[in-house]
């Protein structure tokens, strides 16, 4: 097993090599390469409304994240939470239209029970189908998106959607289905503190319960279950329906935290996200967290970058790609390790 050094010094080396990247592409690209570069380092930085972005979008890849890690921790390859944050985002903005509640913390709260719930349903048809047929979790995932976004389009421009708009938007959410701002100046909103309650809550899991045990055991070597006599079909299931609870919350909570309509014509690419955010946090709940702010934190940098300076966005990408590209290669930095095992060995 690879001893806690290395798991530290892994992705730490290759977000260096990623930012070392960047700057390789900036001084190719751009007539002031040095003060491209310091947009994209310290932009968000610079004032208190660049450092909410920040914040705002780590909340929706806080929760992509955690929803994709518990599955990632179980060895199932699931890329269903992109489906599901749309899907129970707007199942949740229906909700919000169309609740006969007033109440500022009863409507919200009703909505994201419904996203959750809806996002429980949809992860668990790929979850059931890989358990008892033994449907690969990928392609029946990816699947599902596509079927997501076409039902979800029909039903979004048959309920709720405004007809006074010439692009696709709802109708206005009330606002007290809006979830609250929580810093001035900022859109920063009551989704924070929920994400981070969820992350500690699923740290715990993980740690202290029996399930969050056997999936971590499951993960590692799928025969343990049925030596140590438990289904391994219950575990997939299990994991499925907690990842598909965790991105259904985190879509209402994008939706109402961000929006004063359902905006989304597409897939939001949230839950593609999260594979990324889950991955540079070795799939662990609390990292997520670090992650994510680290994701938020380079895509606004890069933004600003983009508005400042005579370099695009899309350069954030590259670099992102690169450090997942390092992070899931197994032989990326492998001499390292067995030198590090070796020495803890006393060989």
């Amino acid at each position: 097993m690879p001893n806690k050094l290395f798991n530290t010094i892994r992705p730490t080396i290759a977000i260096l090599l990623g930012l070392l990247l960047a700057f390789i592409l900036i001084l190719f690209v751009s007539d002031t390469p040095i003060t491209a570069m310091n947009y994209f380092l310290f932009g968000p930085l610079t004032n208190t409304r660049y450092l909410g972005n920040v914040l705002e979008l780590t909340i929706p890849l806080i929760f992509s994240g955690l929803g994709t890690a518990i599955l990632f921790r179980a060895n199932q390859f699931n890329l269903g939470a992109e489906g599901i944050f749309y899907f129970s985002g707007l199942m949740s903005a229906i909700v919000a239209i169309k609740a006969p509640i007033t109440s500022p913390i009863l409507l919200p709260l009703l909505c994201i029970i419904v996203g959750m719930l809806v996002g429980m349903a949809i992860s668990f048809i790929p979850g059931i189908l890989k358990a008892k047929l033994g449907a690969n979790e990928l392609v029946s995932s990816l699947m599902l998106n596509s079927i997501l976004i076409g039902v979800g389009s029909y039903i979004m421009n048959n309920t709720i959607r405004d007809k006074n708009l010439t692009d696709v938007a709802s109708v206005k959410f009330p606002q007290a289905a809006r979830l609250a701002t929580i810093v001035p100046h900022t859109r920063i909103h009551t989704g924070l503190i929920l994400a981070l309650a969820i992350s500690l809550a699923l740290y715990l899991f993980f740690k202290h319960h029996k399930w969050g045990y056997l999936i971590r055991m499951f993960g590692m070597n799928k025969s343990y279950l049925s030596l140590a006599g438990y289904s391994a079909p219950a575990v997939i299931i299990l994991v499925h329906i907690i990842g598909g609870a965790i991105s259904g919350i985190g879509g209402s909570v994008e939706v109402l935290g961000m929006y004063s309509r359902f905006r989304w014509a597409t897939l939001p690419g949230l839950g593609f996200d999260g594979a990324m955010v889950a991955m540079l946090a070795k799939n662990k709940p609390i990292p997520v967290i670090f992650s994510a702010l680290f994701i938020a934190y380079i895509r606004t940098g890069a933004d600003i970058m983009a508005r400042q300076s005579d370099v695009t966005a899309e350069m954030v990408y590259i670099v992102q790609a690169v450090m997942i590209l390092l992070i899931s290669a197994d032989k990326f930095l492998y001499h390292l390790e067995q030198k590090q095992l070796m020495k803890k060995a006393g060989v």
